[in-house]
């Protein structure tokens, strides 16, 4: 059942909203050669408790890191530790925070030190997926007009969109329905309503969409261990269009 927000809850959901795009920026400043992936999980958490707020995160399903940070070929779900980040990654973090009992939801890639020009490429093209994706999400399109717009958007450009993981609603819940594919036929879908809130996700790989999970049994990596980026907002459906609760 898809669960239509208040104006009351929207509210505090761009309040939840705004931490995670906060502690968002002040790890986006952070990232560069020689940190690890520990140290960035560690600054989240300070962050996340200042503004009062709890790591959504932490404790998930039994996730033991506040911050999911993927480097590379990984996907998404991978977990911060003594790995140090070197010139020429590029690392997803994905953060949730957990503020006066509703859920903000945001994840972006950054490019560590000199990368590839692959890369910064497969950046540009995962954010621009996500705004042409937030373009879609207006009163009376269709769930599928978000998806096809990242995955037309991505093919275009020679890119792929991860099929096994998908965004989702977000409210109360870190996950509530409906699921938001990265790919799908316009038209299709549940109506898309004021009240709406939608966690949207690209996941775009410059090889093969598919992936497969390490023996850690969270990190989620290309099949063919070629990069992949990761781009997230909260998103509010209201009367008049979309709104970005997660900016940074």
């Amino acid at each position: 059942m898809i669960v239509l927000k208040s104006s009351q809850e929207i509210e505090l959901m761009r309040q939840a909203g705004r931490i995670a795009g906060e502690v968002l920026h002040e790890l986006s400043l952070a990232v560069k050669p020689g940190i690890t992936t520990a140290s960035l999980d560690n600054l989240a958490l300070r962050c996340i408790r200042k503004n009062n707020a709890e790591p959504a995160f932490l404790g998930y399903n039994g996730f033991p890191a506040c911050i999911c940070t993927s480097i590379n070929e990984e996907v998404v779900h991978g977990i911060p530790g003594l790995r140090r980040l070197k010139s020429g990654d590029i690392i997803s973090i994905d953060v949730g925070v957990l503020y006066k009992g509703y859920y903000g939801d945001a994840a972006a890639t950054f490019p560590v030190g000199k990368v590839s020009p692959l890369a910064a490429q497969l950046i540009e093209v995962t954010r621009e997926s996500l705004n042409q994706a937030v373009n879609k999400a207006v009163p009376g399109n269709r769930l599928y007009d978000i998806s096809n717009a990242v995955q037309s958007y991505v093919e275009s450009k020679g890119f792929s969109v991860v099929r096994n993981y998908v965004g989702h609603g977000i409210g109360s819940n870190l996950h509530e329905e409906p699921q938001v594919p990265n790919f799908g036929l316009p038209g299709k879908g549940p109506l898309l309503e004021p009240g709406m809130v939608l966690a949207i996700e690209p996941m775009v790989n410059t090889g093969t969409w598919e992936v497969e999970t390490l023996d850690d049994q969270w990190t989620v990596v290309t099949r063919d261990r070629r990069l992949s980026a990761h781009f997230e907002h909260s998103v509010a459906i209201l009367q008049d269009g979309p709104e970005i609760l997660t900016s940074f």
